[in-house]
């Protein structure tokens, strides 16, 4: 084990680049003294760490800003970070679509992509286009292939750390289906594999109904629902990722499938689609009974479902996306059963996303993880250490 003391160079200078560079990160283009005014580095200090981030290529020196009045001496040198200096994509795989979204550095979002698949495509055939998807969205942008510093996916099923998916039900060929390293194959980058669910979660978080909530369940509503956590504003993955899986919650001692559930006959729904659910709706809205008791059992189930997380996590807000949010009559019924069924309701609203929210969570997920490489003294200290 290396010996590692208060007074490491190297160390030193790690922190103080990941200072300055958070400091020109957050703000607009600044001064040399500025920076050391917020900073409390010395001068000198920050003009060397400076010059070194524009050696990498993070930090420019930009034109000093005409006042009008024209003064003595030489200008103030100006610096901002540049964002462009790398791009993140965010991609979706889903039943029914696949999806991409490029971002730079600060996650300001340059462009999107999707294409739809059919349910019963192979999984050779959903990366292909998901592939495909990823192809025109860099080409559309101007951005290099290369320039990506890390790639965030959002899918469903239980995602092992490697990005392996350990269960996959929803799609033909998914479990035990090595997405990440298939993935790699495309990107000379970090590549990070996420449950669906929760990389909605930790978009509606950033972006979406939840940024001012740090205990949030995100429910990813549809025929088998899924759900992500966040517990003080972290992630909840569980012990072995399954954490959220509340689709499964009908196996234990609830006997009616989704197809019965939602049929409007004497037989099951087929074929049991997010069309087929839609026309069953919409028929209890026009007042057909059969299809108004199908609808009230789903939304019990829903609720059923969404009320054990609560009941385990007491959060804050309960966040429904998914394409069941979209279909009227779903929230105020949801809201007043778990008034019944909760020791404290939470508040209930509705994802402010939408369809994109998958694919903006696995965005983020690849701007944490370069924002740790560019900001976490922490990790530098543990690798020294070792």
């Amino acid at each position: 084990m290396g010996q590692l003391t208060g007074g490491d160079p190297s160390l030193l200078r790690r922190i103080n680049s990941a200072v300055v560079l958070h400091t020109l990160r957050g703000g607009a283009r600044t001064t040399l003294t500025e920076i050391a005014r917020v900073t409390g580095l010395s001068r000198p200090t920050v003009e060397g760490v400076v010059d070194d981030l524009v050696s990498g290529g993070l930090v420019v020196e930009t034109a000093a800003e005409d006042g009008g009045a024209r003064r003595q001496g030489r200008p103030a040198r100006m610096f901002r970070f540049r964002a462009e200096a790398g791009h993140l994509l965010g991609l979706e795989i889903g039943p029914h679509r696949v999806a991409a979204m490029l971002a730079d550095l600060d996650g300001r979002i340059l462009g999107t992509a999707a294409k739809d698949v059919a349910a019963s495509d192979a999984a050779d055939e959903r990366i292909d286009r998901l592939r495909g998807a990823v192809a025109e969205l860099l080409k559309r942008c101007g951005v290099a292939r290369g320039s990506l510093r890390a790639v965030g996916v959002g899918s469903p099923g239980i995602v092992e750390a490697d990005g392996t998916v350990r269960l996959g039900t929803a799609m033909p060929e998914w479990t035990g289906l090595r997405l990440g390293e298939r993935l790699r194959r495309s990107f000379r980058c970090p590549v990070l594999v996420e449950n669906d669910a929760n990389a909605a979660a930790v978009a509606e978080h950033w972006k979406g109904a939840a940024k001012d909530s740090d205990d949030v369940v995100f429910v990813l509503a549809g025929l088998s629902p899924g759900a992500g956590s966040l517990i003080g504003g972290r992630l909840h993955r569980g012990f072995g990722g399954a954490a959220g899986e509340i689709g499964a919650l009908h196996l234990l001692g609830q006997e009616v499938t989704p197809e019965t559930l939602l049929s409007t006959t004497d037989r099951p729904l087929h074929p049991l689609d997010e069309r087929a659910v839609a026309e069953v709706f919409a028929l209890a809205r026009r007042g057909d009974a059969r299809a108004r008791a199908a609808m009230d059992r789903f939304i019990q189930r829903l609720t059923h479902d969404v009320a054990a997380l609560v009941l385990a996590l007491d959060p804050e807000l309960v966040v429904i996306g998914g394409w069941a949010a979209g279909l009227d009559g779903v929230l105020e019924p949801l809201r007043d059963q778990l008034e019944k069924y909760c020791l404290r309701a939470p508040r209930v609203e509705l994802s402010i996303l939408g369809e994109a929210a998958v694919a903006t969570g696995a965005l983020r997920v690849a701007l944490d993880h370069v924002e740790e490489e560019l900001f976490a003294v922490e990790s530098t200290v543990s690798a020294r250490r070792r």
